[in-house]
């Protein structure tokens, strides 16, 4: 006989917007706050309904080894020239994230210039955008912490330095970063401050974005 699954109940409460003259009624709008307890009360109940089931899935660590064997393999992206200096990507086959390399020329073999795989010990912090000055002389790049759209720019030299530089942007978000010719500054967009102290779990409302320089 089958197990008969008692599914976590999932509270509905009255919640009913004016969206341009249409009455749209959103009953679990309290589960858009993931900081509440009422929403970790119900993802954990459902984890523990979930989590034992797919413990004991037969072919479940079948399909974790044969999809680790067919991305297990070098990868490397095409080479870039910035400055005097060349930049390629390139991941031994199972690490996070990629290594940014540096070399002299073509032919000569490169040396680690940035490895995002060493921002954090448990892998919560990827590298986001990044952009050379026109000169190639420095690098902007961003970071995200727990998969947050929220950013933070920092700033490293080209010269082969192992010490980033000492500024740091903030409250980055959809931003692209741009240089000025003359490398005296980067324009980006940011918004005011992040309400949550927990990356990745933050849901404000993206307005009023502003143009920084």
């Amino acid at each position: 006989m089958k197990e008969l699954w008692q599914y976590p109940a999932a509270n509905e409460v009255e919640c009913v917007e004016d969206l341009h003259g249409f009455k749209v009624s959103d009953p679990y709008r309290w589960l858009e706050d993931p900081d509440s307890s009422e929403t970790q009360q119900f993802v954990e109940a459902q984890n523990k309904l979930s989590l034992p089931y797919l413990e004991k899935c037969g072919v479940r660590q079948k399909f974790f080894e044969k999809l680790e064997n067919m991305y297990n393999y070098p990868k490397q992206s095409c080479p870039s020239k910035h400055g005097n200096k060349f930049y390629y990507s390139y991941n031994t086959g199972l690490q996070n994230q990629y290594v940014i390399y540096q070399k002299d020329d073509l032919e000569s073999e490169g040396s680690v210039f940035l490895d995002p795989n060493t921002f954090s010990e448990d892998g919560t912090v990827a590298l986001g955008g990044r952009a050379f000055s026109e000169d190639g002389s420095l690098l902007a790049y961003s970071v995200s912490v727990s998969g947050s759209d929220w950013r933070t720019i920092k700033f490293k030299k080209t010269d082969g330095s192992k010490d980033e530089l000492e500024d740091v942007l903030e409250d980055v978000k959809f931003s692209c970063m741009s240089w000025t010719h003359n490398n005296h500054g980067l324009f980006y967009n940011k918004y005011n401050k992040c309400s949550s102290d927990k990356p990745g779990t933050e849901n404000d409302t993206n307005i009023n974005q502003v143009y920084s320089f």
